[in-house]
């Protein structure tokens, strides 16, 4: 049995006697255009379409395993690999932003500040991980600088956040290692003709942060891998379409984008109605939305660098953002648990792994072995 040639095909809609792909973007292009660099917006398999191979059932997608009739074919082709930063190249959610805070408020003179693994752990789950939320939650529980005047209480709370974005940039690139087994599987992926992706665009610390951790893999892996930031997103057919840069968006894309601007006014507007009769103030927060957004964006730029169908592309995700997003595009994902995510639950996740190598998360995983 070959591991380097498996194609990983995402359980979508079927239809019968086809296996045509639907791209809605098809009338942008002439009709000679390489079609292979396009994103995949939609693939339609037949019910009983026989792979020769072995069918291996992963939970959520299927593995089919290449036989001697496919034994040509480029593996890169066949599988992609997808990888976030924050959580999966590097733990950097407990130690790293914990110990920037509290290089922060060293900085700045704030001695009776410092955060504990508890006190950390407590604040993101209670602000939901939004790093201003987490700032404000704590000094209105300690008591705010006895010299800070209330009206200057945001530009505090962005002063010490810009230091702890400066603090962990020095944390990554002298002393926060990679994740054990990262290089191991980037090298093995790559000795496979596997494509890999590393996905820095919508990293929680910013592109240049998460650049910085890549950096970490050494020059000859980074001449192997593809980096996706926010300039590579941009270049992207699929960024193009999204942020009007280049091309004009087929209809359907216009038409889904406005229905989700609807949507959220109309979610506002019955909040404030609401709000009204029992007289109390609420606010509807549409950044999730745009986050997760610009997060599927990335991956479908990802897999278009790849030149790999969505479907056929597997993201290793660190946190639920990611999750959210591949699965509202139909593409396969793993999560790999950090110290911040031992205890969560991913039910939308279709494999869940402790680190890499080992009895965890290998390339021979997920090529060949049946995930229940």
């Amino acid at each position: 049995m070959e591991t380097a040639c498996c194609s990983i095909l995402y359980s979508l809609g079927f239809s019968k006697n086809t296996l045509t792909p639907t791209i809605n973007t098809n009338r942008l292009l002439p009709q000679n255009s390489n079609l292979r660099s396009l994103p995949s917006f939609s693939f339609t398999f037949p019910r009983n379409f026989n792979s020769q191979g072995k069918k291996l059932q992963f939970n959520g997608f299927t593995a089919f395993t290449s036989s001697s009739s496919s034994q040509n074919q480029n593996p890169s082709q066949e599988l992609a690999v997808l990888l976030e930063v924050d959580g999966v190249l590097m733990d950097a959610y407990q130690a790293g932003n914990r110990q920037a805070f509290n290089l922060a408020f060293q900085k700045l003179g704030l001695d009776c500040a410092n955060w504990t693994k508890p006190v950390y752990l407590d604040l993101v789950r209670r602000s939901a991980d939004n790093e201003e939320k987490m700032l404000v939650l704590y000094f209105n529980r300690i008591g705010w600088p006895t010299s800070l005047p209330t009206s200057e209480k945001d530009s505090f709370v962005r002063s010490v956040l810009r230091e702890k974005k400066s603090a962990l940039e020095g944390l990554m690139l002298k002393s926060l290692p990679l994740q054990p087994g990262a290089e191991e599987f980037i090298d093995d992926a790559c000795n496979k003709g596997i494509p890999v992706i590393v996905l820095t665009s919508y990293s929680k610390n910013g592109d240049k942060i998460a650049r910085s951790i890549v950096e970490k893999l050494g020059d000859e892996r980074l001449t192997k891998i593809k980096i996706v930031g926010n300039e590579e997103v941009e270049k992207s057919l699929y960024g193009q379409l999204v942020f009007g840069k280049g091309v004009s968006a087929s209809l359907d894309e216009q038409l889904a984008k406005e229905a989700r601007k609807a949507a959220l006014a109309e979610k506002q507007r019955i909040a404030k109605e609401v709000a009204s009769m029992l007289k109390v103030s609420v606010n509807i927060d549409t950044t999730s939305s745009e986050s997760l957004e610009k997060i599927v964006v990335a991956l479908r730029a990802g897999a278009e660098i790849a030149e790999v169908p969505v479907c056929n592309c597997v993201l290793i995700a660190g946190s639920q953002p990611g999750l959210d997003a591949a699965e509202q595009i139909g593409m396969p994902r793993v999560v790999l648990r950090s110290s911040f995510t031992s205890r969560a639950e991913f039910p939308t996740a279709n494999a869940i792994m402790d680190g890499f190598g080992g009895p965890d998360l290998t390339i021979s995983k997920l090529c060949q072995k049946r995930w229940s």
